[in-house]
């Protein structure tokens, strides 16, 4: 059976990795513009990734009425006491972009070695249903942070983060590889076996 779900995030980049990883799943997604949403900005006021992926899809199901999923996801640095976290997204100010935000991330972690490096990559993805139901997944992916862009695949800080087990950057690796090993992906992977589990207790 398949399902048609509104994605809460307006991001293009994200979009297209949610609907590679869901439609395997028997999903649909479409984007909020599809699904008539007003174009208004959801505020991301939450201190965790669970709280802005939840305010994200709630919001946007109020307005459309229909199953919607959101996700909240950022780069977590060690040495950085797990900055940026839930503000990768504005680490370099409200009107940062993904090249400002590397550079700051750069700048910062510039006189660490290699080896201390260290972070992951966060995802939480919430689905929420109109009768209230909602979902929660969590999917994270280890690695260290290089200090030079690498490769042109991706978006944010990919091409600054090589997974572990890897040589290579996300911004190197080709989009079906990451889809199968990233944050994203874990949390998608997660998000079906909670959506098995409640068919199984029906």
């Amino acid at each position: 059976m398949k399902h048609t779900i509104v994605a809460a995030t307006q991001n293009k980049h994200k979009i297209v990795e949610i609907e590679a990883i869901t439609k395997e799943f028997g999903m649909d997604i479409i984007s909020r513009d599809e699904a008539g949403v007003p174009d208004i900005e959801i505020v991301e006021d939450g201190t965790t990734f669970e709280e802005n992926s939840y305010k994200k899809a709630y919001e946007i199901m109020k307005l459309c009425g229909k199953i919607t999923i959101a996700d909240d996801s950022g780069l977590e640095v060690d040495c950085l006491d797990g900055a940026p976290g839930v503000y990768s997204a504005r680490f370099a100010g409200e009107d940062g972009d993904d090249e400002a935000n590397n550079r700051k991330l750069i700048d910062l972690i510039k006189d660490v070695p290699y080896e201390k490096r260290t972070g992951r990559f966060v995802s939480v993805i919430t689905m929420v249903s109109p009768d209230g139901e909602s979902l929660v997944a969590r999917g994270e992916v280890e690695g260290h942070l290089v200090l030079e862009e690498k490769g042109n695949h991706g978006f944010g800080y990919d091409p600054l983060f090589v997974p572990l087990g890897y040589e290579n950057t996300f911004g190197e690796l080709d989009s079906e590889l990451k889809n199968r090993i990233s944050h994203r992906a874990r949390a998608l992977q997660k998000l079906r076996e909670e959506l098995q589990n409640r068919e199984e207790k029906r």
